[in-house]
């Protein structure tokens, strides 16, 4: 009476004061420890019980052996079993179905085996229990092959039977598996109940077939927050997180109370959205229901509010926590991060080491992420170094971010080193190091690693053809990128916007634009960089009137031309000498679109001005910019001036030029070459001593040919070349001939001296 009324101390008292206790009052109060989970007490009780002299029957096992699962006592367990052995009730159909349940929560699923094998009768239970082993412990198939057995026999499944078979189904990703099981559920008529219709839709979204999991949820009749959860969180992880709030608003509509793990859901799918206003609504739902409490929702809120772009929101989330965990923590940093605001971020990671908060990986991933955005070397090898102390240097994820970390900090080198020290190399590795190349002008190192990965277990993904491809545009590595466009093909990765832009900006830069623009043709989706890529391959292969014409054919389709547009239109109009034209859309740039002219517009525009002959005009332009003119726009007019002649106006230019970009010796060497073409001799002599004078050196020219897939690169008169003596007999012979042909170099450049000596320089230039 007193355990009933759940005084388990009173109980006890009058237990103890019973003289003569049989087994039905010992299996009475070793069943209320059990039922308060008082493992140890209900062992102690069963130990007394076999001093007493009183034999347990059916009803004391499965309590004592339910006690032993929740101590994951083991020892205890296998005494138990040799006591049911010998009171022979280990073919005790609720018996056996306890032993086994207690294995299998012990991990010891031989054992659990063993019992299931043993046994002379079973029934659903005991199967169940056996297949719900298999399943917990991640034994899939040995789970199914049970199940099949099963149907063998006389016994029916029940709903938590074909439950579990779903989950092992779910745990393959066993699509027909699972199609198979759920026409055996329709047949048995489990498909209503709520569990079994939740754990077919989880196997369908673990699949990867989101329709047939709603077809299954439609069906649910009674669906309950596990049920809405389930299909949200489908729709979120797989990228639809406007399904996933129209299914949370049908929720509400349908009165389901949603928990934290819904709102966890849906707050992820605003953030995936930048719906900061439904965030707001979904914010103030929580402060209604009293949710603001769960670490996880205080998490999310943060995370939802970073990600929109809100980092006040964020930070008034993050005050107000009673417990900040790591992971508050680091919501917060990487907020930061994302929203441009480095400094900050790194800001509050002082403050979490100061709330003696332990850093985890994702806190060293977004302090690396900051440390790139500032282009901090300093700061970047401290946190090295703290990545090092902390354990973490060995994550492949941290050392993909220290490798970008120090090519965005002008450490490439130090990248390199980094990733010939990696004992593991993940796509992302291979991707950056070549991306790090190309950005660097190391078009060759690239290609190499490119070829170097293809014999790893590493396979190349989007990014890297996409990262690959300007490599072979950058030294005009054309029978390479054929190459990688045929691996492309084969290897079956469609042409969508990233690859075809990449392959039209290579085959462009490689020479060929009848290719460049059937691809372009082909594409089934363009965005404004394809057509980019496009109008600017036409203007720098001289194709002036076509690049316009696309650019018209650009905006018929509707497409919002951007800033970078009109530099390749612009650029385009200035190697085609289409002066008029290049006015029209630097206006029309402004006035029609309302972009604002940059730097690259308006050296664009000196560049038209320039070479067509109109030096005064593109001066009196330069002097009117509402900016101050840059060392590039000067530039552009200093290239105009060596068209034409005009030393006058490149004097003036290129002591502007001087000051802007001291180092640059390409200016020094330009109004040098001039000096020369006009015999000024003096005054070449003049600017090359004060060239000495400030530490330039003129930066050596080189060339590059192709040759069977192999790109070769030449110095001024190189002869590092294992073949270079054929190659310069080769040399020698084509330039007899084209003295034969009436050929007469231009030597003007060259100093003065013998004519013999001027045309071997000339030959050997690069």
């Amino acid at each position: 009476m007193y355990a009933v009324f759940g005084s388990l101390e009173n109980a006890r008292q009058v237990f103890d004061k019973i003289s003569e206790r049989d087994v039905f009052l010992w299996n009475l109060i070793i069943k209320e420890y059990a039922r308060k989970w008082l493992g140890e007490d209900v062992l102690g009780l069963f130990s007394q019980m076999l001093e007493s002299n009183i034999q347990p029957d059916n009803f004391t096992f499965p309590t004592v052996l339910k006690a032993c699962a929740s101590l994951l006592s083991l020892q205890e367990a296998r005494v138990i079993h040799h006591h049911i052995v010998k009171n022979g009730l280990q073919s005790d159909l609720f018996v056996g179905a306890s032993l086994i349940d207690m294995y299998v929560k012990s991990e010891t699923l031989e054992n659990a085996r063993q019992v299931f094998d043993k046994m002379y009768a079973r029934d659903v239970v005991s199967w169940t229990a056996m297949i719900a082993g298999y399943v917990q412990n991640g034994h899939a198939n040995e789970a199914l092959l049970l199940f099949s057995e099963m149907q063998w026999t006389d016994v029916q499944p029940n709903s938590v039977t074909v439950g579990n078979v779903v989950v092992a189904c779910a745990q393959l990703q066993g699509l027909q598996e699972g199609k198979q099981v759920h026409d055996f559920i329709i047949k048995s008529g489990y498909e209503l109940d709520v569990p079994v219709g939740n754990s077919l839709v989880a196997m369908y979204i673990k699949c990867g077939s989101i329709d047939d999991a709603h077809q299954v949820f439609d069906k649910i009749s009674r669906r309950d927050v596990v049920s809405w959860t389930t299909m949200i969180t489908a729709y979120v992880q797989n990228g639809y997180p406007r399904e996933a709030l129209n299914l949370y608003d049908q929720m509400q509509l349908a009165g389901v109370k949603p928990d934290q793990v819904t709102i966890v859901r849906v707050l992820s799918a605003c953030a995936d959205l930048g719906a900061q206003q439904e965030g707001q609504w979904i914010h103030d739902y929580i402060l209604g229901t009293g949710l603001e409490s769960d670490d996880s929702v205080g998490n999310s809120l943060i995370s939802m509010y970073a990600k929109c772009g809100n980092m006040e929101g964020a930070r008034q989330v993050f005050d107000k926590l009673s417990k900040r965990d790591v992971i508050s923590w680091n919501a917060m940093i990487a907020g930061y991060v994302e929203n441009g605001r480095a400094s900050d971020a790194l800001m509050f990671v002082n403050r979490m080491q100061l709330s003696d908060v332990k850093p985890s990986l994702p806190t060293f991933l977004s302090m690396l992420s900051a440390c790139s955005d500032l282009s901090d070397l300093h700061l970047g090898k401290w946190i090295h170094v703290y990545t090092i102390r902390s354990g973490f240097e060995r994550h492949v994820s941290v050392a993909n971010s220290l490798i970008v970390m120090y090519a965005k900090c002008g450490s490439a080198e130090s990248a390199r080193l980094l990733f010939d020290m990696m004992p593991e190399r993940d796509v992302i590795s291979w991707n950056s190091m070549i991306a790090v190349n190309v950005q660097n002008g190391k078009a060759n190192e690239a290609l190499t690693l490119f070829h170097q990965m293809q014999v790893t277990d590493v396979k190349p993904n989007l990014v890297t053809m996409v990262s690959v491809l300007p490599a072979c545009a950058a030294i005009a590595a054309l029978e390479q990128g054929k190459w990688i466009h045929d691996y492309i093909v084969r290897s079956g990765f469609e042409l969508d916007v990233s690859i075809g832009t990449a392959l039209v900006d290579m085959y462009a830069k490689c020479g060929n634009i009848v290719i460049a623009r059937q691809l372009f043709d082909k594409m089934p989706e363009r965005d404004v960089v394809s057509w980019n890529a496009m109008i600017a391959a036409y203007g720098m292969h001289g194709h002036g009137e076509d690049s316009l014409e696309l650019f018209k054919q650009m905006r018929q389709t509707g497409m919002q031309p951007n800033e970078i547009t009109f530099v390749c239109v612009l650029s385009a109009c200035s190697h085609a000498g289409f002066v008029h034209e290049g006015w029209k859309y630097f206006d029309c740039m402004i006035q029609y679109y309302g972009i604002l002219p940059t730097m690259k517009h308006y050296s664009c525009m000196v560049d038209l001005l320039g070479r067509a002959g109109c030096l005064a005009e593109a001066e009196y332009f330069i002097e009117k910019m509402p900016l101050e003119p840059d060392a590039g726009v000067w530039g552009a007019l200093l290239g105009a001036c060596r068209i034409h002649g005009n030393i006058e106006l490149a004097e003036r230019v290129a002591e502007r030029l001087f000051y802007l970009d001291p180092k640059n010796d390409g200016y020094y060497i330009l109004l040098s070459n001039m000096y020369a073409t006009a015999g000024r001799w003096d005054d070449v002599v003049k600017l090359r001593t004060l060239m000495i004078d400030r530490g330039l050196k003129k930066t050596p020219g080189y060339s590059l040919i192709e040759v069977n897939k192999s790109v070769h690169t030449f110095l001024v008169g190189d002869r590092s070349h294992p073949q270079s003596r054929e190659i310069y007999a080769t040399l020698d012979i084509l330039a007899g001939k084209m003295k034969e042909a009436g050929y007469v170099p231009s030597n003007n450049f060259v100093p003065q001296g013998e004519e013999e000596v001027k045309e071997h320089v000339l030959r050997s230039h690069s």
